[in-house]
C-alpha cells in the first residue's frame, strides 16, 4: 500500500520509460506501471501487477484523511520525512499508528539532521523502539530512522478490525460459477488457496453470466454516491484483467462507452464537447436529427464477453471446476465444511466456503437455517433480494443497416452494442428488459418491443431503420435472471462475527457484474488475508454481507 498526496504524472512515467533516469532498470516496471495509471481521482485504486503476484493499493490523496480510511495492521511501513510542523506530525504518527500492531517494523527515510531528532522523540513517544541509526549504502544520505511498533502500555483501541491475522491457506469451496464465483476463485487462487468451483449446470456461465455481451462501463452521479466509486474502482480492476486474460477484438474491446442522458435516467454532466471526432461524425453523416441530449464519454468503457473471462478464471492453476453439482446442503465435521446435494451425496470438503451462486446464495443460506436448529440466529441482516428477469434482442448486421450503427456501444435508457464478433457473424444487440422474477413472466416478443422503446429513446435513426425486424419478431434474444439487492449493491464478506469465519458471500452483482466481480473478489481475498482493504473502509462497509 502506498500513499501519494498526487497521483502518478504520465510525464514521470514516460521519463523512466525513455530511460532518463539514473536508474534505467526502472523502465520496464514503469511500463507497466503506465498502463495502469489513468483516472486516478482521489481515493484508493488497486493495481494488480504481475500475473496477481504484486499488489499495489495507491491511495491518492490526504495523508491523513488516507491513514484514516485504512482497515489493517501493516506488517511494515516505510515512511519520507513527512516534512510537517510539530501539530501536525502528532496527528499524523496517531493516525500511522492506527494501522500497526506490536512488532510493525519502521524505516524512515531522507529526513534531514535538524528533523531526525524531532522525528525520534515523537515516534517514541507514539510507542515506537528505534535501534540504532544505520547509515546508506551511500553517505551521502542521510542516516535511517530504524525500529518497530511495540509500546510499553496495552495497546487499545476503538477501531472495528474484522480479522487481525490472514486465514490459513487451505481448500476453499465456491458455490456459483458465474462471473462472482468464478473472479472469487482466481483471486484466491493467486494467493495459493486450492479452489473447487462447484456448479449445479455442467458447464460453467450458465445462468446470467451467460449473458453474450455486456458493458465495463461505471456508474456516474452527480454526487458521486457510494454506487459511483465502486464502479469506478470495479472497471479499473475488470480492465485490467480483461487485458491480461483475454484477447482483444474477439473477447473484449476498449472501445469506449458513450452514455445518454435519457428521461429518467441520473443527471450527468453535460460532457458533449469531449465525445470526440468519431462520434460528432456519426451524428453528422447519419444522425442529423437526432437530438443531442447532455451525454459523457467513458474513455476506458468497453465491451466483453462474460464466459470467455470466466472461462479464463476458472483455468487458472489451483482452481477446480466440478459441474453438475447443485450444493442443497452444507455440514460441519470438525474444522471441515461437507457440501451435499439433495440426496445426501457428499461432492466436496472444504475449510472455508464462499457462496457465490446469485439469489441461489440467499435461498441456500435460508434454507439452512430453517433446518439446522442451531443456526437460526445466524446471518440475521442478510440483504433483501429479488430476481430481476432481463431479455436482450440481437440481430446479425445487414448491409443496408450497418452504416447507422455507431462504431461503440452507447449507453442510456438500456444499452446498444454494435459489431460484436459470433460464430455466425457480426451481431449487434439491444437490451435488455427489467422485470421482477416475482410477476409473470412477459411474451418474448413483448420483451422486444421494450427493448425497441429503449433503443428509440437512445438512438432515434437507429431505432426507425431496426423497427420492422423489432415487430416481425424475427430477432434473436437472449434470456437471464440477476440477482439484485434492495440497494442495489452487492454483498461481500463473511457470515460469522468471529476471528476466523468459515463461510463467506459474495452475491447481488444485479447488473453491474462486470463493474463489480472482480472488486468484490479482491475484497473478499483481501478479507480473508488481512491485506489492505481495495477501497476505502467506510466505502467498503456499503458492501458488508450482514449489513442491515
Amino acid at each position: 500500500m502506498a500513499i501519494s498526496a498526487q497521483p502518478c504524472r504520465a510525464q514521470d512515467l514516460l521519463d523512466l520509460n525513455d530511460g532518463n533516469v539514473a536508474d534505467s532498470s526502472l523502465a520496464p516496471l514503469a511500463r507497466v506501471l503506465r498502463a495502469q495509471c489513468f483516472g486516478l481521482l482521489p481515493g484508493f485504486h488497486r493495481l494488480v501487477l504481475d500475473h496477481g503476484q504484486v499488489i499495489l493499493t495507491l491511495c491518492v490523496g490526504g495523508v491523513l484523511d488516507m491513514l484514516r480510511a485504512q482497515h489493517f495492521e501493516a506488517d511494515a511501513i516505510e515512511l519520507s520525512d513527512p516534512h510537517t510542523s510539530a501539530s501536525e506530525l502528532a496527528w499524523f504518527l496517531k493516525a500511522l499508528v492506527r494501522c500497526c500492531r506490536r512488532g510493525t517494523a519502521l524505516i524512515v527515510d531522507d529526513q534531514s539532521a535538524s528533523s531526525r531528532e524531532e522525528l525520534s522523540d515523537a515516534l517514541c513517544q507514539c510507542g515506537f523502539v528505534l535501534r540504532p541509526a544505520q547509515l546508506h549504502t551511500s553517505q551521502e544520505k542521510p542516516a535511517q530512522i530504524v525500529g518497530q511498533f511495540d509500546p510499553s502500555w496495552t495497546i487499545k483501541t476503538t477501531r472495528q478490525v474484522s480479522m487481525t491475522s490472514a486465514l490459513p491457506i487451505e481448500r476453499c469451496a465456491v458455490i456459483g460459477a458465474g462471473v462472482a464465483g468464478a473472479s472469487v476463485a482466481a483471486a484466491l487462487a493467486r494467493r495459493g488457496w486450492r479452489v473447487r468451483v462447484l456448479d449445479q449446470a455442467v458447464a460453467p456461465a450458465a445462468g446470467a453470466s451467460g449473458l453474450p455481451v455486456g458493458l465495463v462501463v461505471p456508474h456516474v452521479s452527480s454526487d458521486d454516491c457510494a454506487l459511483s466509486r465502486l464502479s469506478r474502482a470495479g472497471v479499473r480492476l475488470m480492465l485490467q484483467q480483461a487485458r491480461e486474460l483475454l484477447t482483444m477484438n474477439q473477447d473484449w474491446a476498449p472501445t469506449g462507452v458513450l452514455e445518454r442522458q435519457i428521461d429518467g435516467t441520473p443527471k450527468l454532466p453535460k460532457l458533449w464537447p469531449q465525445v470526440g471526432l468519431e462520434w460528432s461524425e456519426y451524428f453528422n453523416d447519419s444522425h442529423a436529427d437526432d437530438p443531442l441530449t447532455p451525454a459523457i464519454w467513458h474513455h476506458q468503457g468497453a465491451w466483453l464477453k462474460p464466459a470467455a473471462l470466466i472461462n479464463a478464471w476458472l483455468r487458472w492453476p489451483g482452481v477446480t471446476f466440478q459441474g453438475n453439482s447443485q450444493v442443497a446442503n452444507l455440514r460441519r465435521q470438525d474444522k471441515v465444511w461437507e457440501l451435499r446435494n439433495a440426496t445426501g451425496e457428499l461432492l466436496c470438503c472444504a475449510e472455508r466456503v464462499v457462496f457465490a451462486n446469485a439469489c441461489g446464495a440467499f435461498d441456500l443460506l435460508q434454507n439452512m437455517k430453517q433446518h439446522h436448529t442451531d443456526w437460526s440466529g445466524l446471518w440475521p441482516h442478510l440483504p433483501a433480494k429479488q430476481g430481476m428477469r432481463g431479455m436482450l434482442s440481437w440481430g446479425l448486421h445487414q448491409a443496408h443497416t450497418a452504416a447507422q450503427f455507431p462504431p461503440f456501444p452507447v449507453n442510456g435508457s438500456g444499452s446498444v452494442v454494435p459489431r460484436i464478433p459470433s460464430d455466425r457473424g457480426e451481431a449487434w444487440f439491444m437490451g435488455s428488459s427489467y422485470q421482477p422474477e416475482s410477476q409473470p413472466e412477459r411474451a418474448d416478443q413483448t420483451n422486444h418491443i421494450g427493448n425497441l422503446a429503449h433503443l428509440t429513446q437512445l438512438l432515434p435513426s437507429l431505432a426507425a431503420q431496426l423497427a420492422p425486424a423489432f415487430e416481425a419478431g424475427t430477432l434473436n434474444h437472449w434470456k437471464g435472471t440477476r440477482c439484485v439487492t434492495a440497494d442495489r449493491l452487492p454483498a461481500v464478506g463473511p457470515l460469522e462475527n468471529c476471528a476466523q469465519p468459515s463461510l463467506w458471500l459474495c452475491a447481488g452483482m444485479g447488473s453491474r457484474g462486470l463493474s463489480f466481480s472482480v472488486l468484490c473478489a479482491e475484497l473478499l481475498a483481501a478479507q480473508f488475508g488481512a491485506e489492505p482493504l481495495p477501497v476505502e473502509a467506510r466505502l467498503a462497509r456499503n458492501l458488508n454481507a450482514l449489513r442491515a
